[in-house]
């Protein structure tokens, strides 16, 4: 990891920078990257005042998921569309909180990418001040020829297909995380001069970690093997190299980010209450897989490699263990009933 403190480089400039090593770039995904970021500085202003602005507590109404909706929730998902509607760069996007396809009014151009994006996760935390963000990946349209409305099929593509994926987190300073295949790079707001500046260039996460995250809560209605994954990690070993930490915000992108940086693993897996997972695959899963991946870590939902699982819905949940790669692959290990002292 890089700190670049003491130097000066706005993530505008980085993006014009990126565009210049493709001669055949059009400057249309750098456009569309400007455009998500002020939303990005829009709801990061609002969130910072929150609880003066009357935004706080629920709406009344529920999300596609039955899930009651925060204020919060709602004003980030319109933030986001007024600021991606209108550019002609999109030709479609789809959010966590709307039932179906975001479709572009037609009045404006429809162009080459596609949008997904959580708006505003973690946001249960939201009334007690806890990090919050918001999670996005983008895609190439599948004929990028076109110039009509997108489809269903050009949402339902696999993460690796994703050309850009981040997020921004809204904590004790506004952090932009994302990546182009290019490696990771963090950007920090200074609400100071209005830019997003590099903080630390060309993240890798640790190999190995000692923390593990996940809600033990839920430990009851997990699968055998899992119960004894996690209790392996809470054993002393001899080398020092357990007992592992436990920590679990409960903000799923928070919990990514701290994983990010110290290593270890994250997990939200299936269990009897939720057979399928919690967690989206293409609003949450596919962004946040390909920031860990890109930084050097691996992310699967317990078998198979998240990144090349082929979306059916646009609301699909899965189950998730990312984080450090050996970390992850030990846990795949007794998922498989392959506990270590068996060997």
């Amino acid at each position: 990891m890089t700190d670049n403190s003491h130097k000066l480089i706005t993530i505008e400039r980085q993006i014009t920078e990126q565009q210049g090593q493709f001669p055949e770039a059009t400057g249309e995904f750098s456009k569309l990257l400007r455009d998500f970021t002020l939303a990005l500085r829009i709801i990061a202003r609002d969130v910072r005042r929150a609880g003066l602005n009357d935004i706080l507590g629920y709406t009344n109404t529920t999300n596609i998921h039955g899930e009651s909706v925060k204020k919060l929730d709602e004003f980030a998902n319109d933030i986001i569309f007024r600021a991606m509607d209108h550019g002609g760069h999109l030709c479609v996007m789809a959010s966590e909180e709307s039932d179906g396809l975001i479709h572009i009014p037609k009045e404006y151009k429809c162009g080459r990418y596609v949008l997904t994006f959580d708006p505003l996760d973690g946001s249960s935390n939201i009334d007690v001040n806890i990090t919050i963000g918001t999670i996005f990946s983008i895609y190439r349209r599948l004929d990028p020829q076109l110039e009509t409305p997108g489809t269903i099929e050009d949402v339902l593509q696999p993460g690796y297909k994703q050309v850009c994926a981040g997020y921004a987190l809204y904590g004790s300073s506004t952090q932009l995380v994302y990546t182009t295949g290019k490696g990771v790079d963090v950007f920090t707001f200074d609400p100071t001069i209005g830019e997003f500046l590099l903080s630390h260039a060309q993240i890798k996460i640790p190999q190995r970690g000692k923390i593990y995250s996940i809600n033990e809560g839920n430990y009851k209605y997990w699968d055998k093997p899992l119960q004894e994954y996690v209790d392996y990690l809470k054993t002393p070993a001899d080398d020092k190299s357990r007992p592992y930490s436990a920590r679990y915000i409960g903000s799923a992108i928070a919990d990514v980010h701290r994983t990010l940086f110290y290593g270890g693993i994250f997990m939200y897996p299936a269990d009897s209450k939720s057979p399928n997972g919690k967690l989206r695959l293409i609003y949450e899963l596919n962004p946040l897989a390909a920031i860990i991946e890109e930084a050097g870590g691996r992310a699967t939902n317990g078998v198979d490699e998240i990144l090349k699982v082929q979306p059916t819905e646009i609301h699909q949940r899965m189950p998730v263990f990312l984080g450090s790669t050996d970390d992850v692959l030990e846990a795949e290990q007794f998922l498989r009933g392959e506990h270590p002292s068996q060997q």
